[in-house]
């Protein structure tokens, strides 16, 4: 299960599951796939071709429940059946409503030795964006910032590159890689001129998600000379002749409500998610980054901690907008993990209060 869960990592499934599975046969094994990309075979699929007859008697691993129903592709359970499998063990049940349970029961009831609960809580971490997804029809998002010690993200004459060092970089950029979209804040094009690509040999470029209230992207901003697409979300009232020149240089441009002023984010995040955008990876500014925390729309934050002390009451802190005026109503996160890249410290926090709580994902076990 283990190296089906590995495997699973190498997709690139949005807005589906990371999906791993293994066949195995006399302790070897004799076949293993992982799903790569909506629309191509799930992994059961993949590995269920590589093992051919040997598939016959054997058991198969996967790491979610397999599919029982027909969308882009054919249901899973009926290739296990063809294939001769004789023993599923599954990590996790699949929340989509149209599988849930079903998927097993089917195989249960063709009169296979079906299991699941194997590395449960490993399975159900890979997949938490397309869990998150399910249950609450809404991208995940994660926030990811980088800080001084005090706070800050740049000095008071807004000089902030390079906070951070070479191996923290490198991670943002895996973590790109691995990402649907990367969301900022006009605030952070215009301070930064930023690429939002991925700069890794054969990386994946995700889609760049421009929260720009008055349309007023510059034309000749770097990202652009970027193929991979870019949305603008504009709130209602932007000028019309600025829509169209980004219309025009071929960003998709969200028109959508205001609030307080600004870009209205959970109608942004409804908007992206009928667009089948489910991870995004949200990296700033400051004023986006509180805008986020006030609509509690943070489901994950990676935060940077350099070695450094910026000072001075004039340089920008890491989290904009009005704040909270009682401790009690703050959002308060629980640390996941903490890791040292070179001279940096990487914090990994969830919501202590969350849309999609681990216990509401434990019942898939």
């Amino acid at each position: 299960m283990q190296r089906a869960l590995d495997l699973a990592r190498q997709g690139r499934p949005w807005p589906n599951p990371y999906v791993g599975a293994v066949v195995v046969k006399d302790g070897e094994i004799v076949g293993a796939g992982y799903h790569p990309k909506a629309g191509e075979a799930h992994a059961e699929v993949f590995a269920l071709r590589q093992a051919g007859e040997k598939a016959r008697g054997a058991t198969l691993y996967v790491t979610l429940e397999p599919c029982c129903h027909t969308g882009r592709t054919p249901p899973c359970t009926e290739a296990i059946l063809k294939a001769g499998i004789s023993r599923v063990v599954a990590a996790t049940c699949d929340p989509n409503p149209k599988v849930c349970g079903r998927g097993l029961a089917i195989l249960r009831a063709a009169g296979l030795e079906v299991q699941h609960g194997l590395l449960a809580e490993q399975a159900r971490k890979q997949n938490e964006v397309f869990f998150h997804a399910v249950l609450t029809a809404r991208p995940y998002f994660t926030l990811k910032l980088a800080q001084s010690l005090d706070g800050k993200i740049a000095t008071q004459t807004g000089q902030s590159r390079w906070l951070t060092g070479n191996q923290a970089r490198g991670w943002v950029h895996q973590l790109r890689d691995r990402s649907q979209a990367i969301m900022v804040g006009i605030g952070t094009v215009r301070a930064d001129d930023p690429l939002l690509n991925t700069r890794l040999p054969g990386g994946h470029d995700p889609i760049r998600i421009i929260v720009d209230t008055e349309g007023s992207l510059p034309l000749s901003a770097k990202l652009w000379s970027v193929p991979s697409p870019i949305i603008v979300a504009a709130g209602r009232g932007a000028a019309g002749s600025r829509l169209s020149a980004l219309r025009g240089e071929g960003a998709e441009v969200l028109v959508l409500s205001r609030e307080d002023g600004r870009v209205n984010l959970a109608a942004l995040a409804a908007a992206l998610f009928q667009r089948g955008i489910t991870d995004v990876l949200v990296e700033g500014g400051a004023a986006l980054a509180g805008a986020l925390l006030q609509a509690n729309l943070v489901d994950k934050f990676h935060l940077f901690l350099a070695p450094l002390v910026l000072g001075g009451k004039n340089a920008p802190s890491s989290i904009g907008g009005p704040g909270w005026s009682e401790l009690a109503a703050c959002p308060k996160f629980v640390m996941d993990a903490v890791e040292k890249l070179g001279e940096d410290l990487l914090l990994t926090l969830y919501p202590e209060v969350s849309s999609c709580s681990q216990a509401s994902l434990k019942k898939w076990e």
